[in-house]
């Protein structure tokens, strides 16, 4: 480390977000610029830790090089900052914006003191990657003459298909949506991922060798089988699509969606696409009530907020996460804990309270009006003892806590429970795991003879750093079949 008293001479410091109201009034990402000798001074925070947690299991599951590349900030060596980092991940501009950085909560000097602020290094160490013309177009030197077909273009499938085609395959990307990108394009809104850097990299991916071929759902519009046919090898990369739902009385009337029927549309208006009003969903001039507290939910708020929405709010089942750690949640686990994001940040301030969402609430069933939802029904709940069976505190209703709350608008935002089965799966008669996941041997190959796995469709809903490294490892497992041995890096943390 070049400062050996970086940490205790410079205080954490991220860049700063633009005012409430007016990010309020676009889709532009929310962070205002940040000079570089404050990026140089967090560096600079990055101790000379005998072991660090955050590139560990616990904090990167990339493997990244977080000490190395920070130093590099520091002494303004951004040359080799990028070199590091592309080492062991493919988009450090994606995971720089939208990972919720389990390496800071690792960190070593995060045990008594803020940890270093390595999402922001990293994605300004990305910048200046694009910037001075560091990260460009590396075509292979050689082709292989095999062909790969990956299916699903979010961050899994990318990796997978940016590692294969470093080692000379072919590789054709399938999307069944009308852009490249997945929930990169189509589940984050802009906000947080503005799409012109999604873009910016397809380019680059382009320029290097990937097909891409939108519009094409394998299983429904082409044969899974017959895609198995045409290529040497397949991956599925198509996530965990099936959207958990809430099965109580009501649920079928109009104004009940899911999250990912309702961000789509707004990302694809954004485009400058038309949607049809019958098939419409928007917040303007309605009450919305949003269920569900994880990113998904909070996505939602900031969407409906920059759409007029005349009201919000935002009921999780689960308690209200504490301040800080808790002894059975030690550093260096990820720190389940209180945090507020901008959309939260957004509404508090636009509704004049101090938490938007309200915790340990259930919903008991919905009424309304000629087919359309008007009204929740919701009772508070507090938990219990562990459940014996489960391991899992038990939930009960608090009596006398029943509410009634007048709703336009219900976004169901409660994760993803696995893979959708129909089609293509079920085609190609995968095997499944308990969970309903796709499963695969260490070489994340399936249960097929040349056909892999990778990113949520075999992990389960996780995070961009998890898919990216399971595309990478799939890639791996690709090219070692294909070619009997391969040189690509192997994700030593993946499981």
């Amino acid at each position: 480390m070049g400062s050996i008293k970086g940490f205790m001479e410079n205080e954490r410091e991220t860049p700063p977000v633009r005012p409430v109201e007016e990010r309020l009034q676009d889709q532009k990402e929310c962070y205002a610029p940040f000079p570089e000798e404050k990026y140089k001074k967090q560096g600079a925070r990055c101790m000379d830790c005998g072991v660090p947690f955050c590139q560990s299991e616990t904090g990167c599951p990339l493997g990244n090089l977080i000490p190395d590349w920070n130093d590099m900030v520091y002494r303004g060596r951004y040359k080799e900052a990028v070199e590091l980092m592309l080492k062991t991940n493919n988009f450090p501009e994606f995971t720089g914006r939208i990972c919720p950085a389990p390496c800071e909560g690792a960190c070593v000097l995060g045990i008594n003191e803020p940890a270093v602020t390595i999402c922001n290094i990293e994605e300004m160490i990305a910048e200046k990657g694009f910037e001075l013309g560091y990260i460009k177009s590396r075509k292979p030197e050689e082709r292989t003459e095999k062909k790969i077909a990956v299916v699903g273009s979010g961050p899994a499938g990318l990796a997978c298909a940016a590692q294969l085609n470093s080692a000379g395959h072919e590789v054709t990307v399938f999307e069944k949506d009308d852009r490249i990108g997945g929930l990169l394009m189509y589940g984050i809104p802009n906000f947080k991922l503005d799409k012109v850097i999604v873009k910016r990299r397809l380019k680059l991916m382009e320029e290097e060798g990937v097909i891409f071929k939108t519009g094409v759902n394998i299983g429904v519009d082409k044969s899974a089988v017959e895609l198995k046919n045409e290529f040497d090898a397949v991956v599925l990369c198509g996530g965990a699509q099936k959207s958990r739902d809430l099965p109580v009385e009501g649920r079928d009337l109009d104004g009940i969606h899911f999250a990912m029927d309702f961000l789509p549309q707004q990302n694809k208006r954004n485009e400058g696409d038309m949607i049809p009003e019958e098939s419409s969903i928007t917040a303007e001039g309605k009450n919305v009530l949003i269920i569900g507290g994880g990113d998904t939910g909070s996505d939602c708020l900031g969407t409906s907020l920059r759409q007029g929405a005349k009201g919000v709010i935002q009921f999780e089942l689960l308690p209200e996460p504490p301040e800080n750690r808790i002894e059975s949640n030690p550093w260096p686990q990820w720190p389940k804990i209180f945090r507020v994001s901008s959309s939260h940040e957004e509404a508090n301030t636009r509704e004049g309270k101090e938490k938007i969402t309200e915790y340990c609430v259930a919903t008991k069933k919905f009424s309304g009006q000629g087919g359309k939802v008007t009204k929740i029904h919701g009772a508070k709940i507090m938990f219990g003892d562990l459940d014996p069976k489960t391991g899992r505190p038990q939930m009960q209703e608090v009596a006398g806590s029943e509410f009634e709350y007048d709703v336009d608008l219900v976004l169901l935002a409660m994760g993803f429970v696995h893979p959708i089965h129909e089609g293509m799966l079920k085609e190609l008669g995968v095997k499944l795991d308990g969970r309903g996941n796709v499963w695969c041997n260490e070489n994340k190959m399936t249960s097929v003879d040349g056909i892999f796995v990778a990113g949520d469709m075999a992990r389960g809903q996780s995070l961009v750093v998890w898919a990216i490294a399971e595309g990478r490892e799939a890639a791996r497992g690709v090219d070692k079949y294909l070619m009997s041995t391969t040189n690509l890096p192997h994700s030593q943390f993946l499981k």
